[in-house]
């Protein structure tokens, strides 16, 4: 990770100015979200420079020096650099004390910060947290998502795709807002993907814009906009995945989701390496014998599995069962397993299809939907059935608020995808 240059500490004048400014949030806007960005012991914490009288930290970029903006090309400009740290429970700037825990820029048009090398549109909160100092990027939804979009897919995929992602971005983010918490997501793969102003693109803006405020809905509140990279040719249901019944996550023929690198794809597991993942689910039954499936979802997930060895046999089930199977280092739980040769010393044939949980959108059948024709709003009503279409209206004491609730457009439903998965080879290179 790169750290800016450490900057000579600031006078205490404008040590005190700038810790005025970076006050506690009295209330954040309507449509800001708040992402943790990084934490760590200490973090270094940039904006630009030509500073303010009143302190660095007080400058935002002028709108025609953001990349990507439509006011002007973007501008190299230097950052003045700040070292937060962490004394006795309370923040330090370049090794003073700043008097509080806490400390927060609050964001405006234009306003560009850099926390631990990466630059994000918005502003920052730090928090004292645990011995160390959480950054929390503040900002409005919609230029969070001109960051989250293209790190999620493909920029060169075609525009219904890209709005469709849009669209689960933006309610995956709503569903998550919560005031009483002290940051609504994360920046990682844990929550959505967001590496701030470096990962935006013409053509995810594009999609972020013409989305713009659309969200997806049930009973009146954001819906659970799980998505995963390729669903093998059937989706799986929430309840079958994680235990928890979703009605507008079903198990589903979906005849879109084709021409992956995960389409089909082979692994062969040694017996120690079954073993060890067996053990840690706690089944430990000595030199295994073999492992089939006992019972499988509507979607041809494991529900059930069984493992014979030398002490006696196991099973698996529910939720379990996917988990041992991606444990495995499988890319999806839709599988056959053949675990004969595991008596005489060989490996656990583990055959399947697909990549990720395979709940909710199908990214590659967002891509196959898209090139036959449909938009944005017949994708998300393919793969959340029973959701409306919605937007954005604000805050409110519990999350967001939404309005203006309308149906979403259905495909006709194909034959259901057989359940058995056919023996392939190998795929090359990887899914999303």
């Amino acid at each position: 990770m790169r750290c800016l240059p450490r900057s000579r500490p600031p006078a205490p004048l404008a040590l005190a100015a700038l810790s005025g400014l970076l006050a506690l949030p009295h209330g954040a806007q309507a449509l800001n979200v708040r992402v943790l960005v990084a934490a760590a012991p200490q973090l270094t914490v940039g904006v630009p420079s030509p500073a303010a009288p009143v302190g660095p930290l007080a400058r935002a970029l002028p709108a025609s020096a953001l990349p990507g903006s439509a006011l002007g090309a973007p501008a190299a400009l230097p950052m003045a650099a700040w070292t937060v740290g962490v004394l006795d429970g309370r923040l330090t700037l370049n090794g003073q004390d700043a008097g509080a825990a806490a400390l927060y820029l609050p964001p405006s048009p234009g306003s560009v910060v850099e926390v631990a090398g990466r630059r994000y549109r918005g502003g920052v909160q730090l928090r004292a947290e645990g011995g160390g100092v959480q950054a929390i990027n503040v900002l409005d939804i919609e230029d969070y998502l001109r960051g989250v979009v293209p790190a999620e897919m493909p920029v060169s995929w075609p525009a219904a795709a890209l709005g469709a992602q849009a669209v689960i971005a933006r309610t995956y983010v709503a569903a998550r807002v919560n005031p009483a918490a002290p940051y609504d997501t994360c920046a990682t793969e844990s929550c959505q993907v967001y590496p701030g102003l470096s990962a935006e693109k013409p053509q995810s803006d594009a999609a972020v814009s013409a989305t713009r405020a659309q969200v997806l809905a049930y009973g009146n509140r954001p819906a659970r906009t799980y998505f995963s990279a390729d669903s093998g040719g059937y989706t799986a249901s929430s309840a079958e995945v994680w235990g928890t019944e979703l009605p507008y996550l079903p198990a589903q023929a979906d005849p879109f989701s084709a021409g992956s690198p995960r389409a089909r794809w082979r692994l062969e597991v040694s017996p120690a390496r079954v073993q060890e993942v067996a053990a840690r689910y706690g089944l430990k039954l000595g030199p295994l014998r073999d492992v089939v499936i006992s019972r499988l979802s509507p979607s041809g997930r494991p529900l059930e599995i069984t493992l014979s060895g030398a002490s006696g046999s196991g099973s698996l089930k529910g939720a379990n069962a996917g988990g041992f199977v991606r444990s495995l280092g499988a890319a999806s739980s839709r599988v056959t397993l053949s675990g004969a040769a595991l008596a005489s010393g060989g490996p656990l044939l583990v055959e399947g299809s697909g990549a990720g949980h395979g709940v909710g959108l199908s990214q590659y059948g967002a891509l196959g939907l898209a090139r036959a024709g449909y938009d944005h709003l017949h994708v998300l009503g393919f793969y959340y059935p029973g959701t409306s279409l919605s937007v954005l209206a604000g805050r409110r004491p519990g999350g967001a608020t939404l309005a203006a609730f309308r149906p979403l457009p259905r495909v006709p439903q194909a034959p259901d995808a057989p359940l058995a998965v056919q023996n392939g080879q190998p795929s090359q290179g990887g899914g999303l």
